[in-house]
């Protein structure tokens, strides 16, 4: 039996599998760039943390006009998912 990693690494950042093969496979998630996943990782304008362990972080992206959620795994560095959050109030 094959073992997989529990993450890829970088470039462009640790990730988890789902992200790499499911939702970057969506149509509505595919248009995310990296750099947006990047700088809600490093300045989000909330974070907190789901009863799980997960941390979501929102950020602003202005010339989307939209809030960006990406979640991350407890490790605070392996992107888990990322998607435009309709329903953020800041």
């Amino acid at each position: 039996m094959v073992e997989y990693p529990p993450r890829l690494p970088p470039p462009p950042f640790w990730r988890t599998r789902y992200y790499d093969q499911d939702v970057k496979a969506r149509p509505d998630r595919a248009d995310i760039p990296v750099a947006d996943v990047l700088y809600a990782m490093a300045q989000p304008a909330r974070t907190t943390q789901q009863p799980d362990g997960l941390w979501r972080h929102w950020v602003w992206i202005e010339r989307r006009g939209r809030w960006l959620r990406v979640v991350i795994e407890t490790d605070r560095e392996t992107v888990h998912n990322a998607f435009w959050d309709r329903g953020f109030k800041p």
